[in-house]
């Protein structure tokens, strides 16, 4: 497989942390998650230090970012201590999402469009400081060209519509979703921007994303730290991967192929 058409893992080791912090102390440690990753083919790790630090903590961003050797991918909200704590640490990267109190996870893609004047000085002041910026957006044409406006590197597709379509047996909306990501794709990438994938991945629905040959990363957390509840992380995250490299072995094959 050559370098081109390598396609990234990033793991998200946010659960970790909320098992920990569930019953206190300092068992189980992200950082220990992190490293097991590393070791088990994981190219990133990806962390989100919310608002309410209900899995993430401060502490654990140095430490992730000092002790695992791969790159730090800090998921967070577009707000002024959010932005203090990313310019302080200065990870690999930076994916803005949209955030509420009241949710259990992500619900959605940022409105990057919507709150291009809100967002405008945290990507600037990131991107001075030689942090990678990321975009956590739906798989919409006005939300890329606003990622581009903003000087954003990177966008992250949010892919739970499309998981969520899956799982319901809908499979009309299971394509329609996919093929929505595909264009996605397709669209960013051609806008110059780097594309990556994420949210609510699983080994069923991972190969069709997977195969997409614009797509750079996946961000993948909470299935695999629930997998590893019963194969453990090292056999999760090495399943996964498997399943990632099978896929894009495929697509690539396909285009060599079609080129033929």
């Amino acid at each position: 497989m050559s370098p081109k058409s390598h396609l990234r893992l990033g793991v998200n080791i946010d659960h970790v942390a909320t098992i920990r912090n569930a019953r206190g102390g300092e068992h189980p440690d992200p950082v220990r998650a992190a490293k097991l990753a590393a070791a088990a083919g994981a190219d990133g790790i990806t962390a989100h230090l919310r608002e309410d630090r209900r899995h993430i903590r401060d502490g654990d961003i140095a430490r992730l970012k000092d002790e695992t050797g791969l790159p730090l991918n800090l998921e967070m909200a577009a707000t002024p201590e959010m932005l203090e704590i990313a310019l302080r640490h200065s990870p690999h990267a930076c994916c803005i999402v949209p955030e509420r109190r009241e949710e259990v996870t992500t619900e959605g893609g940022l409105d990057a469009a919507g709150l291009h004047n809100h967002l405008a000085p945290v990507v600037a002041r990131l991107s001075d400081k030689g942090i990678r910026v990321s975009l956590f957006i739906n798989a919409e044409t006005r939300q890329l060209e606003a990622a581009r406006s903003l000087g954003a590197h990177i966008v992250e597709l949010h892919t739970g519509a499309y998981c969520d379509a899956v799982i319901a047996r809908e499979s009309a909306k299971r394509d329609a979703e996919l093929a929505r990501l595909a264009e996605a794709a397709r669209n960013g990438a051609a806008l110059g921007l780097e594309v990556h994938a994420g949210h609510g991945l699983t080994f069923d629905t991972v190969a069709p994303v997977a195969a997409m040959p614009e797509l750079a990363e996946l961000n993948i957390g909470h299935f695999l730290i629930g997998e590893a509840i019963f194969t453990g992380l090292d056999a999760s995250i090495k399943r996964m991967r498997a399943v990632m490299d099978e896929a894009r072995h495929g697509a690539d094959a396909g285009e060599a192929m079609g080129r033929a």
